[in-house]
């Protein structure tokens, strides 16, 4: 799905293999709950992307899809994406568990629900979430990338996110270390540009198909208030 972060990770990750020409792809559309049926929940219950079927191997969940894609198909040249030593990998599935519980979990609860439900943006949320790129600059201090001295899986993974941020509006101009690594790990990704420009356009589609759902609905809801006062 073109406007997935989970699938643009697993794009510029098979991009950096080198074998994202032998992907076939297979969208489904949230919004058209096309994940919820019954052909695509036989493959997967969870009914979430991206979703991979390799030589009859059915996975889900982008991080460990990319994992084993490492493994499976990556080079010599590929070996620090996700190396064999413990300590480093440990300390790479400790950004991704960053990147999913706490910085982009923090973005999806600051900007995505003020769309979904049209509630008010939140200053709590927006000061948690500058709270996490606080400690992703932390973690750059003195890093060239965010393990160390190598590109990694976590690169991969957290540049989606903050992609995603900066096209909905969020600078990070703030957080120097930040804008540092951005642009080196950006410019080190194969095919960058022509994996996020269409996630870019679908992103903001999706965004303002929910803006003007949002607005619909609150415009319903106000119509319906005045009905309901006229009629006292």
């Amino acid at each position: 799905m073109p406007g997935s972060p989970p699938c643009a990770f697993l794009d510029l990750t098979g991009a950096m293999l080198g074998i994202d020409h032998r992907f076939r792809y297979h969208s489904k559309e949230f919004r058209r709950s096309e994940t919820l049926e019954e052909d695509f929940i036989k493959i997967n219950p969870q009914h979430t992307v991206p979703v991979i079927i390799d030589e009859g191997f059915t996975l889900w969940e982008s991080r460990a899809i990319c994992k084993y894609l490492v493994a499976k198909y990556g080079k010599e040249e590929h070996k620090n994406l996700y190396p064999a030593d413990i300590k480093t990998r440990a300390i790479i599935d400790q950004r991704l568990d960053f990147d999913l519980g706490i910085l982009y979990a923090r973005f999806y609860e600051y900007y995505y629900w003020q769309l979904i439900d049209g509630s008010p943006l939140s200053e709590v949320r927006f000061k948690l979430l500058q709270e996490a790129l606080g400690f992703l600059n932390s973690f750059l201090e003195g890093n060239k990338f965010a393990v160390g001295s190598n590109m990694t899986l976590a690169d991969l993974n957290i540049l989606v996110s903050i992609e995603t941020m900066r096209i909905s509006g969020i600078g990070v101009e703030q957080y120097p270390n930040i804008v540092r690594w951005f642009e080196l790990v950006k410019s080190m990704t194969p095919k960058f540009e022509k994996i996020m420009k269409p996630y870019r356009k679908h992103h903001n589609d999706v965004v303002d198909h929910y803006l003007e759902a949002t607005v619909f609905q609150r415009n319903q809801k106000i119509i319906s208030d005045l009905a309901t006062s006229d009629k006292n």
